[in-house]
């Protein structure tokens, strides 16, 4: 995965991903409100969706990564999904700053506790 250089991520497990997992990419309307907070992204991730079935429309479902690499409509599915995880993004970005601003700085049940050991620290 790209976070870790030493693991390989293939391209069925990231389709798997994102039209079995995350959404359905083509039909991702019923994600809205769930994983999909704007009919902007519903719309985004449906075009993500479209682009990467004609890709494999084009080159059989069984072709090897690189053949959908090397397909003529790949760049088209890159240029959705980034366009998409930009919005994705900025309207995550958006939605946290709105939580911090109204006071939520913490996930409910991540809240600090104090333990003995800090008490302890706090009496030397």
């Amino acid at each position: 995965m790209w976070l870790d250089p030493d693991r390989f991520e293939d391209l069925n497990y990231t389709v798997h991903v994102l039209f079995d997992d995350f959404c359905d990419a083509d039909h991702p309307l019923p994600w809205l409100g769930q994983c999909l907070r704007t009919m902007e992204e519903v719309e985004l991730m449906a075009a993500l969706g479209a682009a990467y079935s004609a890709v494999q429309e084009s080159v059989g479902a069984s072709a090897r990564d690189e053949v959908y690499l090397d397909a003529p409509g790949w760049s088209a599915v890159v240029a959705a999904a980034a366009r998409l995880a930009q919005v994705l993004v900025s309207n995550d970005h958006a939605a946290l700053s709105k939580l911090h601003d109204a006071g939520c700085h913490r996930p409910p049940d991540t809240e600090p506790t104090a333990s003995g050991a800090e008490d302890q620290h706090a009496s030397s």
